[in-house]
């Protein structure tokens, strides 16, 4: 008997807090988006919507859906809504201090798949973006 899957939180992996936290809304396909929202465990790249000149463009920066209490969804096997809250990751910690930067309460970004936009999302909530490491461990 297989148990059901269960998402590993990324704090656990990462071995730190979350760097900032947004409200995100999938585009429909209509719009150009998902045909179904993703599960748990989806790694989409970020753009921000207002370019800067040093911007390179599109950053690995992962989201982590929470549910309505805003606690992180563990359940693999449940289709995540197509708005709400999600912690966000930044994955390559030498820059950090790029998005250190830019990121503010009330930024504007977007969820990408390769060249397509998937999801809008803004910045609600700074985390640990300002303490998290800035170095690769090695």
């Amino acid at each position: 008997m297989t148990g059901k899957a269960l998402h590993k939180p990324y704090h656990e992996i990462l071995k730190h807090p979350y760097d900032f936290r947004v409200r995100y809304r999938f585009l429909s396909q209509e719009e150009g988006g998902r045909r179904n929202p993703p599960f748990q465990g989806y790694r989409s790249d970020f753009e921000y919507a207002q370019k800067a000149q040093e911007d390179e463009g599109l950053y690995m920066i992962w989201p982590e859906f929470e549910d309505e209490a805003s606690n992180v969804i563990i359940d693999n096997d449940l289709m995540i809504s197509n708005s709400g809250t999600a912690r966000m990751w930044i994955i390559d910690p030498e820059l950090r201090s790029t998005h250190q930067k830019r990121i503010k309460l009330g930024i504007k970004g977007y969820f990408r798949e390769g060249a397509r936009r998937v999801a809008e999302c803004e910045v609600i909530e700074i985390g640990s973006l300002l303490s998290n490491p800035t170095e690769r461990k090695k």
